[in-house]
């Protein structure tokens, strides 16, 4: 079944709160707050899992004697499993700075196969920079397998990738917090039904792959 887009979110919450349904996540000052709430929300609850939903292999095709690649579209918010040489048929261990610039600066860089990986700052475009160790003497593909967030929600038809309850009850918690108790459900209320939201989302992915139980209840 498909997950919600990002007005029946918007329209879910503004109904719990007994607001109007809207049209358009544009329609009124307070369903743009709600839509703020929302993508808020969206953002905690995709930082508190590796959710398979956002799991993506981004590839970098190495060119001769070039070793700082851009990670195109992968921004600064992602998560890496694993990084595989497809090639040469290894992964990449994640070398640290001071290692590279070691391997760089105080001697004569090792052309070859890339064993090792640093991430080394962003591009203009705000996507993150690696380079690669040793220094690529051909054509490497090198599979990134990583959890990237989803950009954020702006379109009306836009679905949701992560759980759309989680992110509903913390948008609602969020929205009763910032206009005060109004006698229906505290604030507090709602932020425990998006914890046991969460953590019911989280254990039932989480036996899909019992080797990638790990999150974080923010």
């Amino acid at each position: 079944m498909a997950n919600k887009t990002y007005l029946e979110l918007v329209n879910d919450v503004l109904i719990r709160l007994r607001e109007n349904e809207v049209t358009s996540v544009n329609d009124t000052a307070y369903s743009k707050l709600i839509s703020k709430f929302v993508n808020d929300a969206k953002r905690q609850v995709e930082d508190a899992y590796n959710w398979n939903a956002l799991s993506e292999t981004l590839t970098v095709s190495t060119t001769a004697n070039l070793f700082n690649y851009v990670m195109t579209d992968a921004g600064i918010r992602f998560r890496v499993f694993d990084v595989l040489n497809d090639t040469s048929d290894w992964f990449l261990e994640n070398a640290s700075t001071s290692d590279m610039n070691n391997w760089f600066l105080n001697q004569a860089p090792e052309l070859g196969s890339p064993r090792y990986f640093n991430f080394n700052g962003v591009d203009s475009n705000g996507d993150t920079q690696v380079d690669l160790y040793p220094i690529p003497n051909g054509t490497y593909t090198i599979n990134f397998n990583i959890i990237k967030p989803q950009a954020e929600l702006s379109s009306n038809s836009t679905q949701l990738k992560v759980p759309a309850e989680p992110v509903i009850f913390l948008a609602y918690a969020k929205a009763l917090a910032e206009r005060g108790e109004d006698g229906g459900l505290s604030s507090s209320e709602a932020y425990g039904l998006y914890q046991t939201s969460l953590a019911d989302h989280v254990a039932n992915e989480g036996n899909h792959y019992p080797d990638e139980f790990t999150w974080d209840a923010v």
